[in-house]
């Protein structure tokens, strides 16, 4: 039995890299756990498969979270089809980079829609439903959130935006015993960044640990904050950066 049985658990972006990790690691708690994908069907199902394989149970919902009510729709589906939800992990994000000049407004609609609107649509949805325990844990970055670099003016403004809804939601969803929080990640090795990558050896540099972090290092700091150990933890971030931001 682990600390989250009986639990329901929706990771949007949970198809792959670190959505994918927090997932498993949840299930792996005893929760029940939904994932969102987009076009990656087959690596979806691979997570659900996965976590049936072990024993848990799993589904996997499509949800283009640049439409304005697909994570509403996703949230509904997890209820559906789950019974109920009780942690909610808005881990998916829309990446995109180059000179202020150069950004143009359709990659602003689109990072503003997936990594702002929403989170903001599906923390509303679940908010519906939770109730005493219920959690809302957000995924920012140490990179554009707490220190950005040129190019990534877009990036920076959509993630530090999450922490302006992180700490509203939990001075909003406290007196109902739901907590909010957010995760910031340093360098993490993926297929957005994978640690052999053009700037792996520069991102390495500049952490206190001198080297990348898993996929599990995110979903471990997750399960944390969704679990009895972070009953008392809201509207903060938690950097899991490996020191970047020290």
């Amino acid at each position: 039995m682990g600390d989250l049985t009986g639990r329901v658990a929706l990771v949007t972006g949970g198809s792959r890299g670190i959505g994918a990790a927090i997932a498993k690691r949840l299930a792996g708690e005893g929760a029940a756990v939904a994932v969102t994908y987009v076009e990656a069907a087959d690596r979806a199902r691979a997570v659900v498969e996965e976590i049936k394989a072990a024993g848990g149970r799993a589904v996997a919902v499509r949800a283009d979270l640049t439409e304005p009510d697909a994570a509403a729709e996703a949230v509904e589906r997890t209820v559906a089809e789950l019974g109920r939800i009780d942690i909610l992990v808005n881990n998916a994000g829309f990446l995109t980079y180059g000179p202020l000049t150069e950004v143009c407004d359709t990659e602003l609609d689109r990072v503003l829609a997936v990594d702002i609107r929403s989170v903001f649509t599906a923390a509303r949805a679940a908010a519906r439903h939770m109730g005493e325990g219920g959690r809302i844990i957000g995924i920012g970055s140490c990179f554009n959130g707490r220190v950005p670099g040129a190019n990534f003016v877009l990036q920076a403004t959509a993630k530090s935006a999450l922490l302006g809804l992180t700490k509203g939601l939990a001075r909003e969803l406290g007196p109902r015993g739901i907590t909010a929080t957010l995760v910031d990640p340093g360098p993490i090795d993926t297929d957005m960044n994978p640690a052999d990558g053009d700037s792996a050896d520069f991102q390495r540099s500049l952490t206190a640990l001198g080297r990348y972090g898993q996929a599990e290092d995110i979903a471990a700091a997750v399960a944390y904050l969704a679990g009895p150990g972070g009953r008392y933890i809201t509207g903060t971030t938690l950097a899991v950066d490996g020191g970047y931001t020290t």
